[in-house]
């Protein structure tokens, strides 16, 4: 029997504003593929209930900048996670929450801007997790994602990039009711995901979203 663990990557193959799905699919299969399989799709109803139901963590890197997902996809989504559902937003993923409130709360903030892409230093914040493990600092052409934080959500910032002087956050995680919620912020376009220490994020995050030993 069949045991291995099943992920849903929803992304923007047809009209992307800024991050296509193509050739980052590739890559999340591959970094994920000795511990789930990974179904890819832009249909935003996967987030129904009856069909998100299926999976065991949800990736989501959505384009969502000019419209919003619907109400029923919203519900959906919440419902999945609060279950036990896990959530694995890479970079314009958080895009979902900018026009739901609830999807805001969700995620543990919302995207707020960014300056032009740029070479950035990215270091572990203090603190142990099983996503960071093994983490070595590394730099990377990357949009520097800036954030206005949910006050309501207990999170542990996980990775921080240098702009200038100052260090922001770059990925965080929490838990919302019996699921997980990670985020990273690296992910503009396919290079990011050839460098290793991006990789091996993205797999420790998946890994511990799903419930999985990491």
């Amino acid at each position: 029997m069949n045991t291995k663990k099943k992920s849903l990557l929803l992304g923007d193959y047809t009209h992307p504003k800024f991050h296509p799905l193509q050739g980052v699919d590739a890559q999340i299969s591959h970094i994920l593929n000795d511990v789930m399989s990974v179904q890819c799709s832009e249909n935003k109803n996967m987030l129904l209930a009856e069909n998100i139901k299926h999976f065991d963590l949800c990736i989501c890197y959505i384009d969502l900048w000019d419209e919003k997902i619907s109400r029923q996809q919203a519900a959906g989504l919440l419902s999945y996670v609060s279950q036990g559902g896990g959530l694995l937003v890479l970079h314009n993923g958080i895009s979902i929450g900018n026009r739901r409130h609830e999807m805001a709360q969700l995620l543990g903030g919302r995207f707020i801007g960014h300056p032009a892409i740029q070479p950035l230093s990215f270091r572990v914040s203090e603190g142990q997790h099983a996503i960071t493990g093994g983490i070595e600092s590394f730099e990377l052409d990357e949009e520097p994602f800036q954030f206005q934080f949910d006050p309501f959500t207990e999170k542990a910032v996980l990775l921080e990039y240098k702009q200038g002087d100052e260090w922001h956050p770059a990925a965080w995680k929490h838990n919302y009711g019996l699921g997980r919620v990670a985020y990273l912020m690296p992910g503009h376009h396919e290079p990011s995901f050839l460098h290793p220490q991006v990789r091996k994020l993205i797999l420790q995050a998946a890994k511990y979203a799903a419930h999985l030993p990491v």
